[in-house]
């Protein structure tokens, strides 16, 4: 959603940088209302511009609000700018975060705005994907030896004569550019600009059977519907991604978690307790992304009607 994402790596200037959605760090969004605020104070989430990590902040911003009476502000914000929101005080809360030891180093070690808060209890996977159709008709496409074989197939007027590679946001976590590169594949990776235009074009192309091959991850909602086909790339081993410019390696299982400024954890207030606190599943998780993206629920719907499903788990954080 590592989905591996892209991080941008431009100059930490926060205030001159733009975001998902037009805002930048050092904007002023508009703040949620809720009674009993002052109990809890304004809770600032970063919300990263796909629909897995919308349903965990959805989830927490309905539970901080109704039951914490906290005044939540959600921020529409890339990775890395969220990152940068740390230490300007604009940000409390990362609550789905896919790896990112560069940032990890740098904000959490280095600068020490930031620190670790728990896993969420999702498991992640990044990796390339074809839709079903090819699986059957073209059994051995799923080992990366024979991509070069099929490349043509492949080919669009963005690719040139190259095949095409369909990566989401170039913001999302990815070694894409590098492993076609250095496992000397015949592809051009081409950027479909977000998680809706990647769902988009695989529904189309099992609908149409066209060949497509892209980047996916879980958890995802959408493999409930189509059950896309993991390409096997060469096997991932502790450090082969070390050097990003000389990947040649599966992306690992990421094990998601959670980041918040160190201020917010020192005040150690109801919404970090609950930010720390909260766990679920990537089946839990694919539920609430469903009903935003598939059933067009609103956050604030889409995570009451879990949390009116699901008052255990909700008690569960609460109590901690």
């Amino acid at each position: 959603m590592k989905l591996l994402r892209l991080t941008a790596t431009a100059a930490v200037t926060a205030l001159a940088l733009t975001a998902c959605g037009g805002e930048k760090i050092g904007e002023t969004p508009v703040a949620g209302s809720s009674s009993g605020a002052a109990a809890c104070g304004t809770f600032n989430l970063a919300v990263n511009p796909w629909v897995g990590y919308e349903a965990n902040a959805a989830v927490i911003a309905y539970v901080a609000e109704k039951n914490l009476g906290c005044t939540v502000t959600k921020k529409d914000l890339k990775e890395e700018i969220a990152w940068q929101g740390f230490g300007t005080g604009e940000v409390d809360a990362i609550v789905e975060n896919w790896g990112h030891d560069d940032l990890k180093k740098k904000y959490i070690d280095e600068q020490k705005t930031a620190v670790a808060a728990g896993e969420t209890g999702n498991k992640g996977v990044i990796g390339w994907y074809v839709p079903p159709w090819m699986a059957a008709q073209y059994p051995d496409i799923t080992d990366w030896n024979n991509l070069n074989k099929y490349a043509a197939q492949f080919k669009t007027s963005e690719s040139g004569d190259k095949g095409q590679l369909l990566d989401g946001d170039p913001s999302f976590v990815t070694n894409d550019e590098a492993l076609v590169k250095n496992l000397k594949l015949n592809y051009k990776v081409v950027y479909a600009g977000s998680e809706a235009a990647l769902i988009t074009a695989f529904r189309q192309a099992e609908a149409k059977k066209t060949p497509l091959i892209g980047y996916f991850y879980e958890p995802q909602w959408f493999l409930a519907e189509l059950k896309l086909v993991k390409v096997s790339l060469p096997k991932y081993e502790t450090g082969c991604d070390a050097d990003a410019a000389k990947v040649a390696c599966d992306y690992p299982e990421y094990v998601l978690d959670k980041i918040v400024s160190k201020k917010f954890a020192d005040a150690n207030g109801p919404a970090y307790k609950l930010v720390k606190a909260f766990t679920w599943t990537n089946d839990d998780q694919n539920v609430v992304a469903k009903y935003i993206a598939e059933d067009k629920l609103s956050a604030d719907d889409a995570a009451k009607k879990w949390v009116e499903a699901n008052p255990d788990k909700v008690k569960a954080w609460l109590a901690q």
